[in-house]
């Protein structure tokens, strides 16, 4: 027999649909299994961002063993342990004013490279984990403009991530559930505490309108307080809230992390602990702390304690 041009093609053509409608439900279920995981956790994928508890890591990008660096290890590898919420402090370059740093109060302290590059590290661990959606709280201790922040986010790719809320500030009750935010691409969601403007850059939300903190720089190692401290005179009512639940000592009145204290502090019972202090702001607040912020988050149980926290 011989074929003809069109009957080669009708046959590749009935061929290729073949082999589609076979492919089609393994590409189906591959995807329907991924979205039943979600930061680790099956459990996470129904529940609502605002219904979530975060261990976090307090000034995560200053790493080393001086007195100013509140972590043992990078962000990758706090990443890797499970970490999920990342706060970092920004400041103009001291010899670029169009760069923005990672630095601790001044960058004449300690200075953890740009943001950009900050980004990047982030954006690398998203690009690699499909099923993690990840927070960053920035400081913006310059008053800069929201457009640098926007510029590095660009320049790092990551603000393809960013979560986008369909109003400003979102109702409690209103936030998507974790499996929806990973389906739908927008695993990254970021806060800055001062100077956001979503007129400008509509995925950096002013944190304040979202979060209230109880105190910071404690030095009291029950950690028995949980009162509203930021910001003044807020209202608890609609706002999701953050536990600063570091230790600092204060050296001839100057606080610095209280490092040899770090597996108390971080231990998930006992007193002093995360479990305690987020008991004391359950009975306060009638619900669990949204993000529980943490120096040297490798010492302790910081992943134990955020299961308990999320009953799981």
């Amino acid at each position: 027999m011989i074929w003809s041009s069109h009957s080669w093609r009708t046959l590749l053509s009935v061929a290729l649909l073949s082999h589609l409608a076979t492919a089609l439900p393994a590409v189906e279920h591959a995807t329907s299994a991924a979205a039943n995981i979600c930061n680790g956790r099956s459990e996470y994928c129904s529940r609502p961002y605002s219904e979530v508890t975060f261990v976090g890591s307090h000034d995560s990008a200053f790493v080393g063993e001086l007195p100013q660096q509140n972590q043992n290890i990078d962000v990758t590898a706090q990443l890797n342990m499970g970490i999920r919420f990342l706060q970092a402090q920004t400041h103009h370059s001291l010899i670029d004013k169009n760069v923005l740093e990672l630095c601790h109060t001044s960058c004449l302290l300690e200075d953890a490279g740009t943001l950009e590059s900050y980004l990047r590290t982030i954006k690398t661990f998203l690009d690699a984990n499909a099923n993690e959606v990840v927070t960053l709280l920035l400081t913006n201790g310059d008053s800069v403009d929201i457009t640098e922040f926007n510029e590095a986010f660009a320049s790092s790719g990551i603000d393809r991530y960013a979560f986008v809320p369909s109003s400003n500030p979102l109702p409690l009750e209103s936030w998507p559930t974790l499996g929806q935010m990973i389906s739908q691409g927008t695993r990254l969601v970021v806060f800055l505490d001062y100077g956001a403007n979503t007129a400008k850059v509509n995925y950096i939300l002013d944190e304040f309108a979202y979060y209230f903190e109880t105190p910071y720089d404690v030095t009291d190692s029950s950690f028995s307080g949980c009162s509203i401290d930021r910001p003044s005179g807020a209202s608890p009512s609609g706002r999701m809230y953050i536990v600063n639940h570091f230790l600092d000592v204060d050296i001839f009145g100057v606080k610095v992390p209280d490092r040899t204290a770090a597996s108390s502090t971080n231990a998930a019972t006992g007193k002093g602990s995360i479990g305690a202090q987020a008991a004391v702001c359950q009975s306060l607040y009638n619900r669990t702390p949204n993000v529980v912020l943490l120096d040297f988050v490798d010492k302790g149980s910081a992943i134990q304690a955020q299961n308990a926290l999320n009953g799981v």
